[in-house]
């Protein structure tokens, strides 16, 4: 993890947000926070933030928030960039973490997809995949979600900011479902459920209003993704509902991208 130095001549931190393929709720997420916000303008010069203002100073800038995903040629040689003006860079949310829902591309074919959308597919110039920032430059902290925990980036910025290593929640949402006593959905309703290989940060929002988890803040670090499909499989989830739900906001992150493809293998054989 890199640290945020003060120089002799600049009394304040320089903060920066750069965004790339994303809806911008992850940077929305930041706008929200309001009082914290307030704060934060006080303890750091905000650079570039273009959703805030059209205010830019150039680099170097001492901590990076970067939102979305790497879809286009030029968002990969524009990342390069930033990478060099940062100091510490900082992902936030599934497009930045991990492709995003637009990684869906990823199983697809980009020029039907373009022709069927497009009136002049010429004039786009685009990749065939959505892939995750640190894909193409070091990243020193990735924040999952989708959209990203207001609180935890408020706080990921603060420890940042006092040279602390941002330190998050790395166990899965069913402990957060037991704490606010929310009622398993999965076993008592039989309710398709990601909860068991997803990441805390959301509260256990979705199974609290009883649906299932669909995984928004990616895969915990042993996620047993292979073990959770096989109990969904033996209580009667067809294959051809199991793999979209793989294939959702995190879709592009290894454990769920690797047992999404090989069910979808095993459901390729069975039709054949």
């Amino acid at each position: 993890m890199g640290s945020v130095r003060n120089s002799k001549n600049r009394k304040k931190p320089k903060l920066a947000v750069f965004k790339f393929a994303s809806c911008d709720g992850c940077q929305l997420s930041l706008l929200n926070a309001e009082e914290d916000l307030v704060s934060i303008g006080e303890a750091v010069e905000i650079s570039h933030f273009l959703e805030a203002s059209s205010h830019v100073e150039v680099g170097p800038y001492d901590l990076t928030l970067v939102e979305g995903s790497i879809t286009t040629p030029g968002d990969r040689e524009r990342i390069q960039e930033v990478r060099k003006q940062s100091r510490v860079l900082v992902t936030i949310g599934a497009c930045a973490t991990a492709g995003g829902i637009q990684a869906l591309r990823n199983w697809g074919d980009h020029e039907e997809f373009q022709q069927a959308v497009y009136p002049h597919p010429e004039f786009l110039d685009t990749l065939a995949t959505s892939t995750a920032i640190s894909d193409h430059v070091q990243v020193d902290f990735e924040l999952r979600g989708c959209p990203v925990n207001k609180k935890q980036l408020v706080e990921l910025i603060t420890d940042i900011l006092h040279q602390r290593k941002p330190r998050f929640p790395r166990h899965a949402v069913c402990l957060e479902c037991k704490q606010s006593g929310t009622v398993c959905v999965a076993v008592t309703r039989g309710i398709p459920c990601l909860g068991p290989i997803t990441q805390a940060g959301c509260g256990g929002l979705c199974p609290g209003y009883d649906r299932g988890c669909y995984g928004c803040f990616g895969p915990t670090a042993q996620a047993n993704v292979s073990g959770l499909s096989h109990w969904l499989l033996k209580h009667d989830m067809p294959k051809t509902e199991l793999v979209p739900l793989l294939r959702n906001f995190n879709a592009g992150a290894t454990p769920f991208r690797e047992e999404g493809n090989r069910l979808a293998r095993e459901q390729d054989t069975e039709l054949e």
